[in-house]
């Protein structure tokens, strides 16, 4: 029996992170062939009508696409 938290599956089709996963300089992230990145920081919305509300979360949509975590 082995306690070990992250791990391969036999045949190495899945990797099991049950602690933490650390992502050292250089090191990437990639879905499809595309490179995941932080989002950029999105401010509360301060919007007092719709339009603005609305303006505010295509902003948000915008940065989580161009971090490539949406397509």
């Amino acid at each position: 029996m082995s306690n070990v938290k992250n791990y391969a599956e036999q045949g190495g089709d899945k990797w099991i992170v049950g602690d933490v996963l650390e992502i050292k300089d250089g090191g990437e992230i990639k879905i499809d062939g595309t490179q995941l990145t932080r989002a950029d920081s999105q401010s509360d919305s301060t919007a007092a009508d719709i339009a603005g509300l609305k303006d505010d979360f295509n902003a948000l949509l915008t940065k989580l696409k161009n971090a490539g975590l949406m397509s």
